[in-house]
């Protein structure tokens, strides 16, 4: 079905409209086929929140909603040759129907309206990523952690002494993805599959890297932490749809 997708004039319309929706911010690229668009429910540092998902042949992309159907921002773009997902077994009222998405880029957990949408995703999306890797021939690196909701640690999980307060502030390790304490991530480390800077992580985390470099090499020889992604509009109802 994806095949006879690609050069049809509806998949051409499909994918103006979603650049249209960003902005204009292009998304056409040769044999590209849109599967299927629709919201989930995203989890970002401190709860969650409800993202557009466009789902290609090649590429998983999201963004914030702030008119449906007709406007996004902050659009993110995750290679499908990189990408795996790995199922979540149902964790309270809130966090049902869930899987990680996990990438070297960013890694994160996602959650359907119920398990029949979750189903469909997960089917198409796992059927998206093998085609791709076969034709590419890659596989994912070194993956990012999904970050730890906030409210799953009143303690630094590294010292387990110190309680996060308005002044003593959660920080996230980009290595393992453990909330902890400033006296506990006081070094950074470049991960240039996530930033071309160097970010924070846990002093266990920089010790383990250092070790791990020391070892090739002789064998060879702000700090805001927000997602970046805006609160975005109320979710709707509004059932995913899948082209193919």
């Amino acid at each position: 079905m994806v095949d006879r997708l690609v050069n049809s004039e509806a998949n051409a319309r499909r994918i103006a409209n979603v650049e249209n929706c960003f902005g204009g911010e292009p998304l056409a690229a040769p044999n590209r086929v849109l599967v299927g668009e629709g919201i989930l429910q995203k989890q970002c540092r401190k709860q969650l929140k409800p993202r557009q998902f466009f789902l290609f042949n090649d590429v998983l992309v999201y963004g914030t909603i702030i008119i449906h159907h007709k406007k996004y921002n902050n659009r993110q773009v995750l290679p499908l040759d990189e990408v795996q997902i790995i199922n979540l077994d149902d964790m309270g009222p809130e966090r049902q129907n869930g899987w990680q998405i996990v990438s070297p880029r960013k890694s994160f957990n996602v959650y359907a309206a119920n398990p029949s949408e979750k189903n469909e995703w997960m089917t198409h999306l796992q059927t998206c990523i093998q085609s791709r890797q076969k034709k590419s021939g890659k596989k994912p690196g070194e993956l990012a952690p999904p970050w730890i909701p906030d409210d799953a640690a009143s303690h630094c999980m590294i010292c387990e002494k110190i309680k996060f307060t308005p002044m003593n502030r959660r920080h996230h390790c980009r290595r393992c993805g453990k909330i902890v304490c400033s006296a506990c991530s006081t070094k950074r480390l470049l991960i240039p599959t996530q930033s071309s800077d160097p970010v924070r992580v846990c002093d266990p985390c920089f010790g383990e890297a250092s070790a791990k470099r020391i070892s090739t090499a002789a064998d060879s020889s702000g700090d805001d932490e927000s997602d970046g992604e805006g609160p975005g509009a109320p979710a709707t109802n509004e059932p995913a749809q899948f082209f193919s």
